[in-house]
């Protein structure tokens, strides 16, 4: 079911689905969460991750759709099989569509300046 959730052409849905039918593990959340409280965190985690060099695929525009959406959405994420990637997904209370998705790199680590 998730991946046909996965359908859009935007480079985080592409990226997640191909990480997903390679052997990724996933997880989403049993309850929803107000929109605002995840727009709110996943904003200040997106400043945190930018003050230290690293800039994750789509959660701007991630962050953006949750605010505009509104209502309260369930988060998932999915963990590439090589754990070198991971996405957060945004779905609707009721599980059966995707809001919004985003994907960085792992291990979070900044690399230090030449």
């Amino acid at each position: 079911m998730l991946e046909s959730l996965l359908a859009g052409d935007d480079e985080a849905s592409v990226i997640a689905l191909a990480t997903l039918r390679s052997g990724a593990t996933y997880w989403v959340a049993e309850r929803a969460q107000p929109a605002g409280k995840h727009a709110g965190v996943f904003n200040r985690r997106l400043q945190r991750m930018r003050m230290h060099g690293l800039e994750p695929l789509g959660l701007e525009r991630a962050v953006q759709l949750v605010r505009e959406h509104g209502q309260p959405v369930r988060t998932g994420l999915i963990d590439a099989a090589d754990r070198k990637w991971t996405t957060l997904l945004f779905l609707t209370e009721d599980g059966s569509a995707l809001v919004a998705c985003a994907g960085w790199p792992l291990p979070l680590v900044r690399k230090p300046p030449l």
